[in-house]
């Protein structure tokens, strides 16, 4: 009996915290995955905030991905995201979401909020399999690009604070423009 997935089996991840050691691999990750990556002093400064979080994917003893968010007092938003490219597709990048899900709650953070780039079509596809949407276009959003943005959302399910509908009919237009 064959699952669809043929080529590529599901992995399972240890998801812990980034430690300095981490920096190597996780910059890897970062340069494989976008045209205008981090630097390290980008990740270090980020880092040395105190509501700023670093976690990574570990297979093994490798780093395989990576995730950096702000701890808000009603939401977690994510500022950097990636899984190598050698290891997508493996369900690695699903399993880090569902560590941020796990961390909201119905009485204090009850949503995730992340930027996606307008052409990166990928990852717009990945967050919004998630369960994430997108609720408007940042415009001129990445000072390297002057490229646009969607803020997208990921909402715990008893928490309709955002208008849903209203999302959907401003990236309607957005795509009509």
């Amino acid at each position: 009996m064959s699952t669809g997935r043929t080529e590529k089996e599901q992995v399972r991840v240890h998801i812990r915290w980034m430690i300095r050691r981490d920096m190597p691999e996780v910059l890897q990750t970062e340069q494989a995955s976008f045209d205008f990556s981090w630097t390290e002093e980008d990740f270090l400064r980020c880092l040395r905030q105190r509501n700023c979080i670093g976690m990574v994917a570990e297979q093994g003893e490798k780093v395989v991905g990576f995730m950096i968010y702000e701890l808000h007092k009603a939401k977690l938003h994510i500022l950097n995201f990636a899984v190598h490219p050698t290891c997508r597709r493996l369900g690695i990048g699903a399993q880090m979401i569902a560590k941020l899900i796990s961390k909201l709650s119905s009485h204090r953070r009850t949503k995730i909020t992340l930027e996606v780039r307008e052409t990166n079509l990928c990852a717009q596809l990945f967050f919004r399999s998630q369960g994430f949407l997108a609720l408007r276009v940042l415009k001129s959003h990445y000072e390297d690009s002057g490229e646009d943005a969607f803020l997208m959302q990921y909402q715990l399910a008893n928490d309709a604070s955002e208008d849903t509908d209203d999302a959907v009919n401003r990236i309607a237009q957005y795509e009509e423009n």
